[in-house]
């Protein structure tokens, strides 16, 4: 849900859509486990055949989303470096402007990450937008909010955050990611115990008795 919600500032960072991927069917998933649980409640006190069948098909659905998310996270997992690439290009283009996409990428996402610059603060002196200014200072974004003063200058850079964007991005989408991948596995769990549940009262049903009938021939 997390990727999801900040995608839209963060997209531009990424080197592909395909990223949030995972976070779409693992989302998927958590609805139609929900949907299946209150089937689940019904099942169990209706002892429908019909019912049954339709709770195993929505468990299957689910199991089956949920490996391919975790499968996709895992992958995703080893190519975050390279998801990450158009970073440096998204801070060249900034220009300051709360109207121009990529200046409103690098503020949320400063703001959000509490970060500042790719790597650390000391990278916005090489963007065009530090040369033209002439201000000497970093975009505000880059102000740790716990310091009300703080104006963006370089003379007082403990005021700004230390760590750069890039990182903090890296870590909360690897924790995404790998957040998916072991929410799988104890969703993988609780279908189990699902299945059996629907094993026990399948068993418990009594099986229909079928007889030949007389038939009169004329």
């Amino acid at each position: 849900m997390y990727l999801l919600l900040n995608y839209r500032h963060n997209g531009l960072f990424f080197a592909h859509t395909y990223i949030i991927l995972p976070a779409c069917l693992a989302l998927a998933s958590a609805t139609l486990l929900l949907a299946s649980g209150g089937l689940g409640i019904w099942v169990s006190l209706r002892k429908s055949a019909l019912l049954q069948g339709v709770f195993v098909y929505l468990l299957v659905m689910v199991f089956c989303l949920e490996a391919t998310a975790a499968a996709l996270a895992y992958v995703n997992a080893g190519k975050v470096d390279s998801e990450l690439a158009p970073f440096s290009s998204v801070f060249q283009r900034y220009t300051g402007s709360s109207q121009d996409p990529y200046s409103d990428a690098v503020d949320a996402t400063q703001k959000e990450l509490r970060c500042c610059g790719i790597y650390d603060y000391r990278d916005w002196l090489a963007t065009p937008w530090f040369n033209h200014s002439g201000q000497g200072s970093v975009p505000r974004s880059c102000c740790n909010s716990t310091y009300h003063t703080c104006n963006g200058t370089l003379e007082l850079p403990g005021l700004l955050y230390p760590k750069g964007c890039q990182v903090k991005l890296e870590e909360a989408l690897l924790f995404v990611l790998h957040l998916i991948i072991w929410s799988s596995l104890a969703v993988a769990l609780v279908e189990t115990v699902g299945f059996v549940s629907v094993a026990q009262l399948m068993s418990d049903q009594p099986l229909l008795e079928y007889g030949i009938l007389d038939r009169e021939w004329a």
